[in-house]
């Protein structure tokens, strides 16, 4: 459609109230898009208003600070913050302003587009819109009506949004807005995390791309969105829900009351060049907030040590994953399991593994040979005795963990540094089990280890600079993105995702809504690679209801407590793709089960 749908051929009048990150990037769309359509863009910053006017430079743009100015408009779409008194207020005025013909069209993040019906004084030609993804990830926005909204203000609202470059998503009644709250508290606790000098943004950012394959890291997300629109739809959420999951992080405030919003001023999270990506820099905090010390991929110091050599003591799919992508990295590594039995089946699992990779072309025979050639597999610890780096890689129990580092504390040589690839469990607490904590650090790869880019580096207040140096030197040697994060349940990765989760499965609770529904909002309107249940799914609900449960031990929250469907589920042996029934597969429940 090219928005032509009203009065013959002639483009229509777009109308746009509110100025802030949505209301600019509605106004440049427009302008840029296929309509043709003169726009009035309405704000009461007469210095935004200018500077919208002098950057777009269009004989199509007009500006004005009344919505008086509106009265010529054939589509107003409303876009000022995320608050129901401020919304009712604007649809008033827009009303009074306006004919009756008028097509109004309210952004509303988190708010019911019937909620405003009546304050609109015209239900027939009043429609919600929900963004989702701004560009340049797609530019996706969900359209919805009152009980009462025409078909002709339908069309005309879908005609001129796809013809300024939005692509229309349908969901399911009530699953847009359960998506946009699922993802708006994610992204609260990503600013948190930055707030509290957990990690950088830019470590964030990168470790839920890597990590969940996402095709934006959600300090990324609010940069684009616009840190007022975000902190706006926050207060919005926590305002009618009281949940203290949407209350928004401080630095939010701090950061939008210095003008930083994100990628439309030049400087949120990131810096920005005016492109669709946002400069590699790391997030520098503003005064007062904390900052995240790590050294990063992007600028750590040359390494005073390297690691010529690395032991692994394990030999599950875990400890042979890690084997694999050290040798694949040409450093040698010597693998330690129990008996020489787990030994050997450890190293042909290895082999397979190599055989499989060359019989897709990924590596040649001789590098296959090559990789084998690093690897030693053997049940004598005291091999570990030459080796710079050593690394356990056991069940994930505490007494097991300290038991193992203690007795490779004894074998390695002193200046040895050792790692544990704990998950859930306390890094200092493990370097505490051994006589040189300065000198242990976390080593979290993802599974599976030889093809997951994302390495999880954990550093408490004891570990030494070059320790941390040294291990950087190392993933990189090893084609990996490590991403840097002080000592904290969940590191980065799961203290993000299984919060999310678990808010997913309350929200089926509360809802009604079905794990279809939420999967298909979830995917569609935020290009996630899988809906939570799915990936609930692919985890294993055992596994995600463990996470969670040593997350909330770990700090207890709400966020946290593992919602009551996901441990009925667990109890009846539902436990996702290993037992064939879970969220999404056919023989399990559907919906809710409380």
């Amino acid at each position: 459609m090219d928005g032509r749908t009203r009065k013959g051929d002639r483009a229509p009048v777009v109308g746009v109230l509110g100025l802030g990150s949505l209301g600019e990037r509605v106004v440049r769309a427009v302008l840029a898009g296929s309509s043709g359509s003169e726009v009035v863009a309405v704000g009461r910053d007469a210095g935004a208003l200018e500077r919208l006017r002098r950057s777009v430079g269009e004989s199509r743009l007009s500006c004005g600070t009344e919505p008086a100015d509106l009265k010529r408009a054939d589509l107003v779409i409303e876009a000022g913050p995320e608050e129901p008194a401020a919304k009712e207020a604007a649809l008033r005025a827009v009303d009074e302003a306006c004919p009756a013909s008028t097509v109004v069209v309210t952004a509303c993040a988190a708010l019911p587009v019937e909620q405003f019906a009546a304050a609109s004084g015209r239900p027939g030609r009043l429609l919600g819109l929900r963004a989702c993804i701004p560009p340049p990830h797609g530019a996706k926005v969900e359209l919805t009506g009152t009980t009462q909204t025409s078909p002709e203000a339908l069309t005309l609202a879908r005609g001129v949004l796809e013809a300024a470059g939005y692509e229309i998503v349908t969901l399911p009644d009530g699953a847009g807005q359960a998506a946009a709250e699922l993802v708006y508290g994610y992204l609260n606790s990503a600013v948190a995390m930055v707030e509290e000098g957990y990690a950088s943004a830019e470590d964030v950012d990168t470790a839920m791309r890597l990590g969940c394959g996402l095709p934006y890291g959600p300090l990324q997300l609010v940069d684009v969105i616009g840190l007022d629109t975000v902190r706006d739809t926050l207060r919005a959420l926590h305002a009618r829900t009281g949940d203290r999951t949407f209350e928004p992080a401080a630095l939010l405030d701090g950061l939008v009351a210095r003008g930083s919003l994100g990628r439309r001023t030049g400087e949120g999270f990131h810096r920005w060049d005016g492109g669709e990506a946002p400069v590699p820099e790391r997030h520098r905090a503003p005064s007062g907030a904390a900052s995240a010390p790590g050294t990063g991929d992007g600028g750590a110091r040359l390494p005073s040590r390297r690691f010529a050599s690395v032991g692994v003591v394990g030999s599950g799919t875990m400890a042979r994953g890690i084997a694999e992508a050290v040798a694949r990295g040409g450093v040698p590594v010597t693998l330690v399991a129990r008996d020489e039995t787990r030994a050997s089946a450890a190293f042909d699992a290895v082999d397979r593994s190599l055989a499989r990779a060359e019989q897709r072309g990924r590596i040649s025979e001789c590098e296959r040979l090559g990789v084998l050639g690093c690897i030693q597999a053997t049940d004598d610890r005291a091999e570990l005795a030459g080796s710079d780096l050593l690394i356990e890689a056991v069940a994930e129990d505490t007494d097991v963990k300290h038991s193992v580092l203690r007795a490779m504390d004894a074998v390695a040589k002193p200046e040895a540094v050792l790692a544990t690839v704990t998950s859930s469990l306390s890094v200092d607490g493990c370097a505490r089990a051994t006589g040189r904590p300065s000198r242990v650090l976390g080593l979290h790869f993802f599974n599976p280890a030889p093809a997951m880019r994302l390495v999880e580096l954990v550093r408490t207040d004891d570990t030494d600079p070059d320790v941390l140096a040294a291990a950087h030197a190392l993933t990189r040697e090893l084609g990996k993105c490590a991403v840097e994060c002080t000592d904290r349940t969940g590191f980065i990765v799961n203290a993000l995702l299984f919060p999310f989760l678990n808010q997913a499965v309350r929200t089926l609770e509360r809802t009604g809504l079905s794990v279809a529904d939420v999967d298909e909002a979830v995917t569609a309107g935020f290009r996630h690679p899988m809906g939570p249940f799915a990936l609930l799914d692919t985890v294993g609900l055992d596994v995600s209801l463990a996470i969670l449960r040593r997350l909330n031990e770990a700090a207890p929250q709400q966020a946290t407590v593992p919602a009551p469907t996901l441990e009925k589920l667990v109890a009846d042996g539902h436990l996702g793709r290993k037992t064939g029934t879970g969220f999404t597969l056919r023989e399990a429940p559907a919906r809710a089960a409380v």
